[in-house]
């Protein structure tokens, strides 16, 4: 074993802010989730009983700040961020129309649902307004978009991720204000024809981040004028859920996809595959047309990774119904959105506290913080970066696990043990994938 220990391994020069992972023996940390999921799977699969996942009531009381009011002030808010996007300072890094999009409501909101529930419902900019303009235009009906399903909320989360990972200026806080005014107009406008509900199934935002929050293990259930504090393991909500209709089913890949390509895009393997140098990369304006392809393969392949499971399931053991099941991912989507955004969150959020602090740059504090310099030192700190390379471990392999346990419990009680095997499969490769995103050497 001593030798073993002292044995030299193969070290990847690079001299990015992965470098201090790329010297840890990942290769092993992959190996060890892999079987950890693996072995999670098939003893689930063969044993009679699993764990109970049932919530339980911590509380009661009356509802502080109505739904109608917060979202009316997020919708203040948002406002001013847009006039400050197209008319304040162009820097992305002291705009706070891009630091608080792209930490606040991206990284922030998301990882508080995982924990709390969903945040977004109180926050979101179009519930007040649509209430007071549907109030005063006297309108109580809709216009039969409920018959689009989640369509529509595809079709602006497939334009959001584009926007995100392929545009020239995704960061470009004037390019953002106006894209993120747009946005919100067009469904202000659908929201008042068809009515507040239609958000729950039609914006992008409202649907992912109301999926992401069901992994909470505290959330709140409103009802009127009361609402209730629940407890339970993570997931519970997943199992109370209604089985996903194909258009979620789609809305489900597109969240995974587009979390695979954002970590393989920057990658060394993706940038010599399009036949990019990835130690000098030309730029995004040169790789719009081989990006915007990748994320089209990406998002079909995984779609049909995922079905394919299912089927192969379904017909060699029984149960594995497709709606149920996909219920599943909901885990890997909070786990990856986790697990991805962590160093962004360190990094960007530096900025936005400095910019909430002092938002005239005159040296205010607005948020009491002392004076501090934005620090991205711990990036190549060998102390530092493997504790964040474990969080980011322990989220993916957590998220795993879960999807694994709620896939037992999901698939019905028709389905034989030897109908878990393809999931099985692809829940170990998907790990395997994850987990090399993370810690493969990359251009950014």
């Amino acid at each position: 074993m001593l030798a073993v220990l002292l044995t030299p391994g193969r070290a990847f020069a690079c001299a990015l802010p992965p470098s201090v992972i790329l010297t840890l023996p990942t290769g092993h940390y992959i190996t060890a989730a892999a079987l950890t999921v693996a072995l999670t799977a098939l003893m689930g699969a063969a044993a009679h009983r699993l764990p109970a996942m049932e919530p339980r009531l911590l509380g009661a009381r009356r509802v502080i700040l109505p739904v109608g009011l917060t979202s009316y002030l997020s919708f203040l808010a948002f406002l001013a961020l847009v006039f400050v996007g197209l008319f304040g300072a162009r820097d992305p890094m002291h705009n706070l129309m891009t630091l608080v999009f792209w930490t606040g409501v991206w990284i922030v909101v998301p990882l508080g649902s995982m924990l709390f529930g969903n945040l977004w419902r109180g926050l979101n900019p179009w519930t007040g307004p649509v209430r007071i303009a549907r109030t005063l235009l006297g309108r109580k009906g809709g216009i039969g978009l409920a018959r689009l399903g989640h369509w529509p909320a595809v079709a602006g989360y497939a334009g959001f991720v584009w926007f995100q990972m392929v545009s020239l200026y995704p960061d470009d806080p004037a390019v953002l204000a106006a894209v993120a005014l747009a946005y919100w107009l067009a469904i202000f406008l659908l929201a008042v024809l068809d009515g507040e509900d239609w958000l729950e199934r039609g914006e992008f935002l409202t649907v992912l981040f109301g999926l992401i929050a069901k992994v909470a293990p505290l959330w709140h259930e409103t009802q009127g004028s009361r609402t209730r504090l629940m407890l339970g393991w993570p997931g519970t909500q997943v199992l109370a859920m209604p089985p996903l209709t194909p258009s979620a089913v789609v809305f489900v890949s597109l969240s995974l996809a587009a979390l695979t390509f954002d970590g393989l895009v920057e990658t060394f393997w993706w940038q010599a595959l399009i036949g990019e140098n990835p130690l000098e990369p030309t730029g995004r304006s040169a790789v719009v047309v081989q990006n915007t392809a990748g994320l089209v393969a990406v998002w079909l392949l995984t779609l049909a990774l995922i079905l394919t499971a299912i089927t192969l399931g379904r017909r060699i053991g029984g149960g594995f119904a497709t709606g149920p099941v996909m219920l599943s991912f909901l885990a890997i989507a909070a786990g990856y959105h986790a697990a991805h955004y962590l160093v962004m969150l360190l990094t960007a959020g530096q900025y936005t506290l400095a910019a909430l602090n002092d938002p005239l740059m005159r040296g205010d504090s607005w948020l009491g913080l002392p004076p501090f310099f934005v620090s991205f030192g711990f990036l190549t700190d060998p102390r530092v970066m493997p504790l964040i390379y474990a969080a980011q471990f322990a989220a993916i392999l957590a998220a795993h696990l879960l999807a694994v346990l709620l896939g037992l419990k999901l698939a019905g009680q028709g389905a034989r043990g030897i109908a878990h095997l393809p999931m099985t499969a692809l829940m170990v490769g998907y790990t395997v994938l994850g987990l090399w995103l993370l810690s493969t050497a990359r251009t950014g």
